[in-house]
């Protein structure tokens, strides 16, 4: 064998392992900044928290591509550790932008403490200072209440800002419990629960990774009392699908030790938010009954801001390519909507989706613009949005790129939208991708007009949008952290 190519083989090999082995103190640094200071690591808004050594390698890969300049998983690990030495405020930190600006102004400063303490200016605090986290109810325990749960668990730690307290359900006993407690250890699209989850029948809880949550039977919201079981102004997060107007919803607050209620579906009377878009219009004060919209909403609402913040949008039709519910049937039967009583698993089903109309909730100045309608597929999670867009001006492919690429590296938008460079992407590739806007950047179009644009949107209808409700019930709840992006 030729000595070059030897050279080679065992110099690459070498620079992978040392790469490796960086990620590893990487994922260590991650995880002591998380539970034992309350800090949360991100990579150019990709979180960093429970990721293998290979996420964290091609995280990096995709920063290098993203932001066109080389990140170094030896400049973040050695950024993450000297963080860990720093008195430092409960927080969420971008480590890959620390170390993009690190690599480009480190002639400036004697050493990384001194840079961190330059760019963290006013991140220190006390450090007797008490977390207060808020107090949650899961109301209904179906797929969005379990991955809540999941996630409210798994955030756990000294910046823990909301704390799951009780589930709601509307019948409890021995063999329910048992049930439920495995249909949070096991799903069958999301995998196993990474934590422990242990029954106790007697007092009818669930211990989930330490934190005891209990169960409570009710058929209506204002027969609970909540302070009976040690818990006040808790911010009620329904997820039932049941209750959809102001009206039935205010009668969370009924409850004793009931604040605020925030729904996980579109709601009549009340605001609907898109968390990075109009969140900052509630009047927290005023707005006890709020609604998270839909998951088709997060996903078009922040990629059409960019579109028409930038270019206009003068009209447009919407068609969501959407994973099927267990609203449908899964075999031929009655149901009460057209179509949508055709099995499920093995049919295409054109239906109608709100989102059209939604959309002018969050953004009004798109009122009486978009048509849209959507077609269920037989998959069980992973959804598509296609926009198809007349604007105002005339447009480039690279200038839209351009765009959404800078909406998901700064501003306001960085945790809703994905700027995807998969070439092969598919709708399995972002079943549990953090934003609820992936952008397919190989995918766009543009006529030859300029002016007529196809942009293709992918969205977790489950994760992705439990996402966005708990940044929403953060915002709620005023258990903000201070943030570096």
């Amino acid at each position: 064998m030729d000595t070059q190519v030897v050279d080679n083989y065992q110099s690459d090999f070498s620079a992978y392992l040392k790469d490796e082995k960086a990620a590893v103190e990487l994922q260590s640094c991650i995880g002591h900044l998380q539970f034992d200071k309350g800090i949360e690591l991100v990579l150019f808004r990709n979180p960093l928290v429970d990721v293998t050594i290979s996420d964290i390698l091609q995280l990096h890969a995709y920063a290098n591509v993203v932001v066109n300049k080389a990140i170094s998983v030896h400049d973040t690990s050695s950024l993450a550790a000297e963080l860990l030495t720093m008195n430092i405020a409960q927080s969420k930190l971008d480590i890959g932008l620390l170390a993009y600006q690190w690599q480009a102004e480190k002639g400036q400063f004697s050493d990384q403490r001194t840079f961190l303490e330059a760019k963290l200016t006013g991140f220190t605090i006390d450090e007797d200072e008490e977390t207060r986290p808020k107090d949650v109810v899961l109301y209904g325990f179906g797929r969005i209440g379990r991955l809540a749960a999941r996630l409210l668990i798994t955030s756990a730690g000294k910046g823990q800002q909301l704390r799951l307290r009780a589930i709601v359900v509307r019948t409890i006993d021995k063999d329910q419990l048992n049930k439920r407690a495995h249909l949070l250890r096991n799903d069958s699209v999301h995998g196993r629960f990474q934590g422990t989850v242990e029954e106790d029948y007697e007092n009818m809880e669930l211990i989930i990774n330490g934190q005891r949550v209990k169960f409570i039977a009710a058929k209506n919201p204002e027969d609970i009392d909540y302070t009976s079981y040690g818990i006040n102004d808790a911010l009620i997060i329904d997820n039932t699908g049941v209750f959809k107007d102001k009206t039935a919803l205010s009668r969370h607050l009924s409850s004793k030790g009931a604040s605020k209620v925030l729904l996980t579906a579109p709601g009549k009377e009340v605001p609907n938010v898109v968390y990075g878009v109009n969140h900052k219009t509630l009047q927290l004060d005023e707005d006890d009954v709020i609604s998270a919209a839909s998951c088709t909403t997060n996903a078009i609402v922040p990629v059409l801001k960019v579109i028409h913040d930038s270019l206009g949008v003068d009209k447009g039709h919407i068609e969501t390519v959407h994973a099927y519910t267990n609203d449908q049937n899964l075999l031929d039967n009655m149901h009460k909507k057209a179509r949508r009583g055709r099995s499920a698993a093995i049919n295409m089903v054109i239906t109608e989706t709100g989102a059209g109309r939604a959309v002018t909730k969050v953004i009004p100045d798109l009122k009486d613009k978009l048509t849209a309608n959507a077609v269920r597929v037989p998959v069980p999670n992973g959804s598509l949005a296609i926009l198809s867009l007349t604007i105002s001006r005339e447009t480039t492919l690279a200038e839209v790129d351009s765009l959404l690429k800078d909406a998901a590296l700064r501003g306001d938008l960085v945790n809703q939208i994905n700027y995807n460079i998969n070439e092969e992407c598919v709708s399995s590739d972002i079943v549990g991708n953090s934003c609820c806007s992936v952008y397919d950047s190989h995918a766009t179009i543009v006529h030859p007009d300029k002016k007529s644009i196809v942009l293709y949107v992918w969205y977790d209808n489950e994760f992705g949008y439990t996402k966005q409700v708990l940044r929403l019930a953060k915002h709620i709840a005023r258990v903000r952290r201070l943030i570096y992006y």
